[in-house]
């Protein structure tokens, strides 16, 4: 199990699994094949030297070659620990070989992605993509990810399939706030003519609320709170509704 395998909650699973192109990895690692290169071919020119060059050239040999071979081994396993996940609840990067980071952003707080492709980019299946969310830091960036066209119509469905979802859970949004009692009308005596008899017309008001039982102040709260953490009310909303339901006790 990969380092990014653990880090899902429980009931999280992997729609969709992507690495950087391989591109990143050979011009990264271009310096260390380069010295690996100059050390072969100084091993073979060293061939006509004398023996004493021979052994000096030898040392610098294993130096380049050493070198470069852990450079160039550093750089796989960058790229084998550097990945882009996405999850039926957030996308996810992961990138380090010892020291591990890992960014992540829920899907419902993405707004939109942006995807960059250069002719180069098209034409070997590489590019940037940029994923606009609502939380502090804006954009998220994946870089030059392999795939980057399958990976952004991945995550728009999974961004749909989650919001239907939420939909079909059947969440109820807080219930409205009841408005203050009004005091019904005082009936107005009317007079008959004969006999001066009056009669009186009551216009019913408006019933009074009922009082709310710790279980619907619990479950309105809630709900309310829900709807504050999923950005569709303000928290000044939040807590004028709080205030006016424990003012109904």
């Amino acid at each position: 199990m990969s380092y990014a395998d653990g880090l899902l909650s429980t009931g999280e699973r992997i729609a969709h699994r992507e690495k950087q192109h391989w591109f990143v990895f050979v011009w990264g690692a271009k310096l260390a094949v380069g010295a690996i290169i100059l050390g072969l071919v100084l091993l073979f020119l060293s061939q006509s030297m004398a023996a004493d060059q021979r052994t000096i050239v030898g040392f610098a040999v294993a130096a380049l070659v050493i070198g470069g071979l852990a450079v160039l081994g550093w750089h796989i396993l960058r790229y084998l620990n550097q990945e882009y996940l996405l999850t039926n609840r957030r996308v996810l990067q992961v990138a380090g070989v010892l020291n591990k980071t890992s960014t992540d952003s829920s899907l419902e707080k993405i707004n939109d992605a942006r995807l960059s492709q250069s002719v180069f980019g098209r034409i070997f299946g590489f590019g940037d993509l940029d994923i606009l969310t609502a939380a502090e830091t804006g954009v998220e960036r994946f870089r030059m990810i392999r795939n980057p066209v399958g990976f952004k119509k991945a995550m728009l469905d999974a961004k749909h399939e989650y919001e239907r979802d939420v939909a079909g859970t059947g969440f109820a949004p807080s219930p409205p706030l009841r408005a203050a009692p009004i005091s019904p009308p005082i009936a107005a005596p009317i007079t008959g003519g004969v006999g001066d008899d009056t009669v009186s017309t009551d216009t019913p008001g408006r019933p009074a609320p009922t009082a709310l039982s710790s279980d619907e102040l619990t479950r309105t709260l809630s709900s309310l709170a829900d709807l504050r953490d999923r950005g569709a009310i303000s928290a000044e909303e939040y807590e004028r509704k709080k205030a006016d339901l424990l003012s109904r006790l």
